[in-house]
């Protein structure tokens, strides 16, 4: 039986494996809570019950150790999770001595690198619950909404955001990198199908030591033919409140553990708030910041603009100067690009960043040259515009971000089972 399904067994006689979360002894009466990676149980065991070499041995059960536990389930409201175990027998598969996490304060540094012990732990455990039904949640909602999922190549020989952020490697004599975003491959897959998804890891060589950057992050792209970048906010809308629907609904325990409170959450709902770069940096100044017209917004300037509304909000037609060659010009500011970024609440930032795409091949090869990009790499990506191009548009959502703020995390490596920092990838 699993602990999660103890509801369906009250009055059964059942077995659970898992390990000792913790354990307290009377003279009589012993309790031992249970965890088996589905929830925890508390045990009762009871002297008269079980022969006398078995209770003590019940009594020195440490931390962690790996246990069989058989006996009746009985509905209990005060016991976790609603259940409890009349235990009949035990069996101790290994007894785990000295484990290094115990119930007091530990520093940030000695749990990452007890990482993959410090998973075990009921925070860590509704954190990765809570990400895991993000995950579904992105995939039920690209999947019941017309979009394919095309699997995009993690090596590759361009670059998408950036040269100076790409992690390099050797294929067979040939320079390749490990992708920043399956994005110009979507675009392709997007003229076959006209919505596509690709969904996996990415990789950003950024010397950043900041609570919101990961040097390897998993991102969900969609793309869109026939969809302009206003259209792209609307799906965008719409997809980020499913999500948070969706956990709000089926993690209520999950959220309770990590003590989040869920009255933010419960505000979000479409349409959310869209502003231009303009007013945003009209925003800024306003509230004392030094920045200027044409400068990139960062993690301090994001968190301002977030935290004057309740929903996430749109940042809208950035200037041209810092954004990807790719972005389709402005046609009432060519200044600008037709671009959105979606900030979340509560002083999270950006989760999303989209726009729509250059469709024009003259104007597109313009851009490559002003970058200073080779053509010839990028030779595939211009047949695209070349051979039926269309109005196309899409965005990324980093999984990270989102967990952090659906979370309230102070800081993004405790959203991923083992996170990948600039300083730090061990374990």
């Amino acid at each position: 039986m699993y602990i999660d399904k103890a509801a369906d067994y009250v009055g059964q006689v059942q077995t659970i494996n898992g390990w000792v979360y913790n354990s307290r002894s009377s003279g009589k009466v012993a309790f031992v809570l249970v965890r088996d990676g589905s929830g925890i149980m508390q045990c009762v065991v009871a002297k008269s019950d079980i022969d006398e070499s078995t209770f003590e041995a019940v009594r020195h059960l440490t931390q962690e150790s790996s246990i069989s536990i058989t006996g009746a389930i009985h509905a209990e409201e005060r016991a976790p999770g609603g259940h409890e175990m009349h235990v009949q027998k035990i069996e101790v598969h290994q007894a785990a001595v000295d484990y290094p996490i115990t119930p007091k304060e530990h520093g940030v540094d000695f749990l990452m690198s007890n990482r993959h012990l410090w998973l075990r732990s009921k925070r860590q455990w509704a954190i990765m619950r809570i990400r895991a039904t993000i995950v579904k949640s992105i995939r039920d909602y690209l999947d019941d909404n017309g979009f394919l999922l095309m699997d995009a190549p993690i090596l590759s020989a361009n670059a998408c955001e950036g040269s100076s952020t790409l992690f390099s490697t050797d294929y067979f004599g040939i320079p390749a990198y490990l992708s920043q975003s399956g994005q110009l491959y979507n675009e392709a897959t997007a003229m076959a199908f006209g919505r596509v998804y690709c969904f996996g890891p990415a990789f950003r060589a950024e010397k950043s030591k900041t609570r919101r950057h990961l040097t390897e992050f998993w991102m969900v792209e969609p793309e869109m033919a026939y969809c302009n970048w206003s259209q792209n906010c609307d799906v965008q809308e719409e997809f980020v409140t499913y999500i948070v629907q969706q956990v709000l609904e089926k993690r209520k325990e999950e959220l309770a553990i990590i003590e989040r409170d869920l009255s933010p959450l419960e505000k979000i709902a479409t349409p959310f708030p869209r502003i231009s770069y303009d007013e945003a940096v009209k925003l800024l100044q306003k509230a004392g910041s030094p920045i200027q017209w044409g400068d990139d917004f960062g993690g301090d300037e994001e968190t301002l603009i977030s935290n004057q509304f309740e929903r996430p909000v749109f940042v809208h037609s950035y200037p041209k100067s810092f954004k990807a060659f790719y972005m389709k010009t402005n046609p009432a500011n060519p200044q600008t690009v037709l671009c959105a970024d979606l900030l979340a609440p509560e002083g999270y930032g950006e989760i999303i960043g989209g726009g729509q795409r250059e469709d024009d091949y003259e104007l597109l090869l313009e851009r490559v040259h002003a970058e200073g990009l080779a053509e010839a790499d990028y030779q595939w990506y211009l047949d695209l515009r070349k051979y039926g191009s269309v109005p196309h548009s899409g965005f990324g959502l980093g999984v990270e971000r989102t967990v952090a703020w659906i979370c309230k995390l102070p800081h993004v490596r405790e959203t991923v089972p083992f996170p990948r920092l600039l300083e730090k990838i061990y374990p």
